[in-house]
């Protein structure tokens, strides 16, 4: 069988310019050229040629719930829970507790915190 591996993640968003600037204000992420199409949708690479491209989809209602979550990991996340608290982003643990992190049973520890959309994103320390 073939192996497989993630190419990139695909979110619909009210305004493509309020997420690209999100995105790259929260995690710096780098837009690149969206080589698939003449669209609107533009593309960030997450690193590791990984993408997120966001496909505009202005007026739709756009459902969420935090157990379908994008994960990103970061070998310091106390610096990065300081960075969402210097750009005013409420953060909190999976219970929803406000400013508050988590320990999995398995030592990780996490955050959560919504984008302008309500897509909820998880970063962790299992860099």
């Amino acid at each position: 069988m073939s192996t497989f591996f993630i190419n990139h993640i695909a979110i619909s968003v009210q305004d493509v310019a309020v997420s690209i600037a999100f995105y790259q204000k929260v995690f710096g992420f780098t837009e690149i050229e969206n080589t698939a199409s003449v669209s609107p949708t533009r593309w960030l690479a997450l690193g590791d040629n990984k993408q997120l491209h966001l496909i505009p989809r202005p007026g739709e209602t756009i459902k969420t719930n935090k157990a379908v979550h994008l994960a990103l990991g970061t070998a310091d996340l106390a610096s990065f829970i300081t960075h969402l608290k210097s750009l005013d982003i409420e953060y909190a643990d999976w219970r929803g507790t406000p400013t508050k992190d988590y320990v999995r049973n398995d030592g990780i520890q996490q955050v959560y915190f919504q984008d302008p959309d309500g897509y909820w994103i998880e970063v962790n320390d299992d860099a």
